[in-house]
């Protein structure tokens, strides 16, 4: 663990996977490790104050089979005093009723256990009807929300401009 950023993420199709890979690159291989839930341990994130998470939503707003087998060991990790910038993939226009549902839920369950999230990117742009990942104004996902299936053209700007964005993030964080 060389990285001062870990991230950790779930992916059974490979693009959640080559989303971490393309943060890891745009943020800097020496600055972020990668971690996949379905070999590493989640507790592994204990070791960093800053972390990044990405999770997609599944069918009708169901949890990606990784996250769903070590959801119940989130809790054993001390959230609080890190810094967690999410991201999540989904489908817009096959599922609108719960785009980035996955997303909103680890967001609920983190934040309640003391993790400062970082990272909200604007609705704005985006087509769907209902998302548990929406801050109550509606302006934001509380995380990077991406569509592999329908805006997959715009998914790379997506990404480098927010790393860019979590970057002064967690900066001005540590920074308080």
């Amino acid at each position: 663990m060389a990285g001062d950023i870990g991230l950790f993420y779930g992916s059974t199709t490979c693009y959640t996977e080559i989303v971490a890979e393309k943060i890891r690159d745009s943020i800097g291989a020496t600055r972020v490790d990668l971690f996949n839930i379905a070999d590493q341990p989640i507790a592994l994130a204990r070791s960093y104050r800053r972390l990044i998470l990405g999770i997609p939503t599944w069918d009708y707003g169901e949890l990606q089979e990784d996250w769903e087998t070590i959801w119940a060991t989130i809790p054993d990790i001390d959230w609080r005093g890190k810094t967690v910038a999410l991201y999540g993939l989904g489908d817009q226009i096959g599922y609108p009723e719960w785009f980035q549902d996955a997303m909103g839920y680890l967001w609920a369950n983190i934040t309640s256990l003391g993790a400062n999230c970082i990272g909200q990117w604007p609705t704005r742009g985006y087509s769907y009807t209902n998302s548990q990942a929406i801050t109550k104004d509606g302006a934001f996902f509380v995380g990077l929300a991406l569509d592999e299936d329908s805006d997959f053209e715009l998914s790379d700007e997506r990404i480098e401009r927010w790393c860019q964005q979590i970057i002064e993030e967690f900066e001005a964080a540590s920074s308080q």
